[in-house]
């Protein structure tokens, strides 16, 4: 089999860069998805609000997924469904597997656009027993908006990243009354006015608690709480794991391409290239995790390098200049290697912090400070610092100097 662009991924991203090369002209463009249809995680999202930056108007989340799909498919690209790519190599070549059996896919570039998960209760080291009950968001709102059932009606919800209030969204939706939401952490991960929504829902909120076990044989009846070191039991019949979320990077680690370990995404150059040629990556793939707008932009800009590329119009890879973050405060930074300017290059940095802090992002080479910015950042905030239209060849360190 071959395609002009083989895109692995029918989320936000990967549509959005679909239609777009195909508006382009850029050949044959083919999406795989291995699930039974595209949309991404927007699919199994009832709430909105989707589609402001895409649409110009307010939808729920499958309205806003399907509209995706149409637009690539009006554009001309070809969307594969119940197809797994199981292997990526130099080529660009693609293993795939569908209910039609094992082929290959030869391309002259591939988008790499897999998105992210939330992390495991085994990830998050939470013990205790193994009883049914435990979920993670998606799998959350997969049940209940699209298989329409209730797992469960009185779970405890751990998290308070925006996709944890998305899940008491989603909880309302079903008529689930989760009984309480810890945070480990001393402060909120989401914006300050999302602490709103548990009280106006009837749910407490806990600070500087986590959860020590869950317990239960064939259903959760419960957890032991921590917090202080202080534990004690809370009755409950599910635990819902939220955000903690990390990058879909299978295929990347089969194939030996270097990750960040602060994005836990591919190190990327500012056109998105990853370590093998040919292939590119946007959208949640690059760092956990953006909005559903935020990587439908992405997906357009990669279209744009990728066409670029296939038209010998990219400068060269060698051309890069290394980023180095120097502050332990700065979670992470991309992309990873700065470049020249080019048709789809990213011309900001994206960074998030470890932690609340407020101070000055500096932006340096040679001692001299290319780009500062003073920030009063959260933990999940984006914080964007532009890319300066002049450098030189030597590394471009970035530090951050904390002020109280």
């Amino acid at each position: 089999m071959q395609a002009d662009v083989a895109i692995i991924g029918a989320g936000p991203a990967g549509l959005a860069a679909a239609a777009e090369l195909a508006r382009r002209g850029a050949g044959r463009i083919v999406v795989l998805e291995r699930e039974a249809e595209p949309g991404g995680i927007p699919r199994h999202c009832g709430h909105s609000p989707y589609g402001m930056r895409e649409f110009r108007r307010i939808m729920g989340g499958a309205a806003y997924a399907a509209r995706l799909a149409a637009a690539a498919n009006r554009a001309g690209a070809e969307i594969r469904c119940r197809t797994t790519v199981t292997a990526i190599r130099p080529g660009p070549e693609l293993e795939l597997s569908s209910p039609d059996g094992i082929a290959r896919l030869s391309a002259g570039a591939v988008l790499l656009a897999t998105g992210t998960r939330e992390s495991s209760r085994v990830q998050r080291m939470i013990g205790g027993q193994k009883p049914g009950g435990i979920l993670t968001t998606g799998a959350l709102q997969g049940l209940v908006h699209l298989n329409h059932q209730i797992p469960f009606r009185r779970p405890v919800i751990l998290g308070s990243e925006l996709v944890s209030f998305s899940a008491l969204l989603t909880c309302r939706t079903g008529g689930i009354r989760p009984v309480m939401m810890v945070e480990p952490g001393p402060h909120l991960r989401s914006r300050r006015l999302a602490a709103l929504l548990p009280g106006l829902l009837g749910v407490k909120l806990r600070l500087n608690t986590g959860i020590a076990a869950i317990h239960g044989d064939g259903q959760v009846t419960g957890v032991t709480l921590e917090r202080d070191g202080r534990g004690w039991h809370l009755d409950a019949d599910g635990v819902l794991l939220t955000g903690e979320f990390r990058s879909e990077a299978t295929l990347l680690a089969a194939a030996g391409i270097a990750r960040d370990a602060g994005t836990t995404g591919p190190v990327i150059d500012a056109f998105g290239r990853i370590g093998m040629d040919g292939y590119f990556a946007a959208g949640n793939l690059l760092r956990p995790v953006e909005t559903a707008g935020a990587c439908w932009a992405e997906g357009r800009r990669a279209a744009r390098a990728i066409a670029a590329h296939l038209s010998g119009r990219l400068p060269d890879a060698e051309q890069g200049v290394p980023l180095t973050v120097e502050s332990n405060a700065i979670r992470y930074a991309l992309p990873q290697m700065l470049m020249p300017e080019g048709p789809g290059r990213h011309d900001r940095i994206q960074i998030r912090f470890a932690h609340p802090s407020y101070g000055v992002l500096e932006l340096v080479q040679d001692e001299a400070v290319l780009v500062s910015r003073h920030v009063s950042a959260r933990p999940d905030q984006r914080i964007m610092l532009p890319l300066p239209e002049r450098m030189g060849s030597d590394p471009v360190r970035l530090r951050f100097r904390a002020r109280t």
